[in-house]
């Protein structure tokens, strides 16, 4: 018995559509592999292969790119499903799988072939948010999981094009939701990576300047145990900032390190990439004068004035501003 509910459903993204749409193929690249079918078959020669044809691939791109290739190889069979989204004309497209794994050395770049028999070609708004969402995913070719009924039902014969609102469409409010966080795990992972020691101060002093405050480092070595002076303008209070990039969560007697170095009428704020224990929080709370910031709260802070840092430091988090559609509320 051959259904739909028993075969599975595979996303590829390629950046020729035409090779796609006119030769009735799925493909991927890594021409450099070679013929995958001469590589023993497992995971393991797969990667040692890899190893040897990109010295110089990081951990994550060398698993990533060997799961693709073992999966195109061996997962795929005949008869499984395919969604490929088309960027000329934005269509979703749909097909199955029709020929075993082909190596063609004459392609230009996607040499890793399968054919396919294209179904159904439909307009993106055919389908719903989350569903897009899925099969935009950051890879070149993956599973379809969450939204696989989705696409086999656009299949059915009765299925109609109907554009599906943001009313709705109740992934929306995921899918904007997933696209934040990962964008601040993203900045997290860049300032945990370049910003060290003095550089996270000069980081946080460049960022208090986007937020209109006037800012002056501190001499590196001081026993002040103060990284930065800022003023909102030319009259006091005065704001006196300490910056910790260590990994562990920040202790109370920290803080209090600053509280000590305050004198009366100033204000203090502590800048962490990481968190404060729970005493440290408490602390925190009883005394008004700190503002105590953590990772989130600063990479909140981050996207918030984005637009007004320092073009060094927007080369090093290179972001982008999109609109995302987000759901209605409706009381």
């Amino acid at each position: 018995m051959n259904s739909n509910e028993e075969k599975r459903v595979w996303g590829i993204h390629t950046m020729n559509d035409a090779l796609f749409l006119n030769d009735n193929v799925i493909a991927i690249g890594w021409r450099e592999m070679g013929d995958l079918k001469q590589i023993e078959g497992n995971r393991e020669a797969f990667k040692e292969r890899y190893n040897k044809v990109y010295p110089d691939s990081k951990k994550g791109a060398v698993a990533n790119g060997v799961g693709m290739l073992y999966r195109f190889v061996y997962d795929v069979q005949i008869g499984d499903y395919v969604v490929f989204p088309s960027k000329i004309d934005r269509q979703i497209n749909i097909g199955t799988v029709e020929s075993d794994y082909i190596y063609n050395p004459n392609a230009e770049e996607y040499v890793q072939q399968r054919k396919v028999k294209w179904l159904k070609h439909l307009p993106r708004t055919s389908f719903s948010q989350g569903a897009l969402y899925e099969v935009g995913s950051a890879m070149s070719f993956f599973a379809v999981k969450n939204y696989a009924d989705e696409y086999l039902g656009a299949l059915d014969k009765s299925f109609k094009k109907a554009v599906i609102s943001s009313e709705d469409d109740e992934s929306v409010g995921a899918t904007a939701d997933d696209i934040v966080e990962t964008t601040k795990d993203y900045i997290l992972k860049v300032l945990s990576k370049n910003l060290k020691g003095y550089e996270l101060e000069e980081f946080v002093a460049d960022l208090l300047t986007a937020m209109g405050y006037r800012t002056s480092i501190s001499a590196h070595g001081g026993d002040s145990g103060i990284d930065i002076t800022a003023y909102k303008d030319e009259l006091p209070p005065r704001i006196l900032v300490q910056v910790k990039s260590q990994d562990g969560d920040i202790k109370e007697t920290t803080i209090q390190s600053l509280k000590g170095a305050m004198r009366e009428g100033d204000y203090g704020l502590f800048v962490t990439l990481s968190n404060y224990t729970k005493n440290a929080q408490k602390y925190l709370d009883s005394v008004p004068i700190i503002r105590g910031i953590n990772g989130t709260e600063l990479v909140d802070l981050i996207l918030k004035y984005y637009g007004n840092l320092s073009e060094k430091y927007r080369r090093m988090i290179p972001l982008k501003m999109v609109y995302i559609p987000m759901p209605n509320d409706k009381e």
